[in-house]
């Protein structure tokens, strides 16, 4: 029914751009050649003066020269030329708005090995964007703000969180989960739609019963903390068409109060967007050797198979529980 290969994750490379550029030369004339002078003709010889009487007089002023102003015997006060040159400094050069769009994420381990990540970017309100760790991937969205917040199953102790816009912004951010170890994770994702579920049937549990974990029926980190069941976190933009959706399934197994087997398994809805073609979808596993990542292609029936169900029994090994 379906077929399996081993999931490689490639990392994207950086283009840089280089800059272009360029330079001016331009020559100069050299200056004209100066112009010759005529010499101007000779002075006839001087003539000579003779009886010369020297003579002097007195300065009389006018009769009616006004008389000097007396100068007031108070001193006066430049208050009014200090005040000018206070008021004659430059004004100050305003401050040009910064444009510049800082994007800052944060990780913070939580209870039940989840962790709760924010992401802060101002310039991309209501946008979507698909954050990455460790191989898991999903749509989600910012608010009016810029802002997101996501509680995030980790797979990882030291769980690594990237933010990655289409505009190839995005930001980083990391965690230490120190209590990962006594919880198994399971994760089915894909493309669009409802198209897949994971299903848990803890301890004997049949469909619909108390012990039946699946995204009708979630449960929360509650129980698991108590040691007495798992819960399935359900990821991604459900409204939006072609978003990455993924389902996690965890169970405390290192702090299970029951012994017992839990039955996993995964359920495929025929639709009307992935009828009649192969439909792709990705399978990770917590275990002893780190993550183990599945690339799964599942042939879907006819479209006249709409809204039946495909049923993949083997895709996650049962986990076997032991009371702690």
């Amino acid at each position: 029914m379906f077929k399996a290969r081993r999931y490689i994750t490639a990392g994207g490379t950086l283009a840089c751009a280089l800059g272009i550029g360029y330079f001016m030369q331009a020559g100069a004339q050299s200056p004209a050649a100066g112009v010759e002078l005529a010499s101007s003709p000779a002075l006839e010889a001087p003539v000579e003066i003779t009886q010369i009487e020297l003579t002097s007089a007195e300065a009389v002023p006018p009769m009616t020269a006004p008389e000097p102003v007396a100068l007031p015997a108070a001193p006066v006060t430049l208050a009014v030329a200090e005040e000018a040159q206070r008021t004659n400094t430059l004004p100050r050069e305003e401050v040009a708005p910064s444009f510049a769009c800082d994007y800052v994420m944060q990780a913070r381990a939580q209870a039940a090995a989840m962790v709760e990540v924010t992401l802060s970017a101002p310039c991309q309100p209501n946008t979507g964007y698909t954050l990455h760790h460790n191989g898991m991937m999903f749509t989600a969205v910012t608010d009016d703000h810029g802002e997101s917040t996501l509680s995030v199953p980790a797979l990882a102790e030291a769980a690594v969180f990237i933010a990655a816009f289409e505009d190839g912004q995005g930001a980083i951010a990391t965690a230490t989960v120190d209590t990962l170890a006594l919880y198994d994770r399971l994760v089915v994702q894909w493309r669009g739609g409802d198209a897949l579920h994971l299903h848990a049937l803890e301890f004997g549990a049949e469909f619909g019963e108390a012990g039946h974990v699946w995204a009708g029926a979630g449960q929360d980190t509650t129980r698991a903390l108590k040691g007495e069941g798992g819960f399935l976190t359900s990821l991604g933009e459900r409204e939006m068409d072609h978003a990455l959706r993924a389902e996690v399934y965890t169970f405390p197994t290192g702090a299970s109060s029951r012994d017992g087997i839990v039955q996993l398994q995964v359920e495929a809805e025929v639709t009307d967007a992935n009828c009649s073609r192969d439909f792709e979808a990705q399978s990770i596993a917590t275990g002893a050797n780190g993550l183990e990542v599945q690339d799964i292609v599942l042939a879907m029936p006819d479209c006249e198979g709409t809204g039946d169900f495909l049923v993949l029994k083997n895709l996650f090994n049962d986990l076997k529980i032991a009371s702690n």
